[in-house]
Formats: structure tokens, sequence, C-alpha cells
């Protein structure tokens, strides 16, 4: 065999090798992409429904000091008349 030969194919296993192990790393950080938009979809998720709930409380307490300021005012105008 002769030097070049043995050059070019020496260049070619490595050019092969690196093109493999490119694309295992470049799968491997694919997944990892994909795994945490996973994660972030879920946390957001719950990042919903707590001020979905949180919204609900709101919505009740509202009600409840709207309530009591009626209750206040109709109390303030019966001690006027």
């Amino acid at each position: 065999m002769s030097r070049t030969s043995k050059v070019v194919l020496g260049l070619s296993v490595l050019l092969t090798a690196a093109t493999v192990a490119g694309v295992h790393v470049k799968q491997r950080w694919d997944q990892q992409r994909l795994h945490d938009g996973v994660i972030r979809d879920i946390q957001r998720q719950n990042r919903k429904r707590e001020n979905i709930r949180l919204l609900g409380e709101q919505i009740k307490l509202t009600k409840q000091l709207e309530a009591e300021r009626e209750m206040l005012l109709a109390k303030g105008s019966q001690k006027t008349t």
C-alpha cells in the first residue's frame, strides 16, 4: 500500500468517525432539548392551573368584599335616616 493511499484511508476513517460522533452528539442535544421542552410545558401548565386557582380565590374575595361594603353602606344609610 502506498503512502498516499494510507493517508487517504486514515483521513477517511478519521472523517467518518468524526461524522458519526457528531451525529450522536447532535441526537443527544436534540433529545435533551425535547425533554426540556416537555418539562417547560408541564411547568407552564402548573403555573396556569395555579393562576386560575388564584383568580377564583380573588373573585370569591371580591364578592365577599362587595357584600360587606353593601352591608356597611346599608347600615350607614339607616343611621342617617
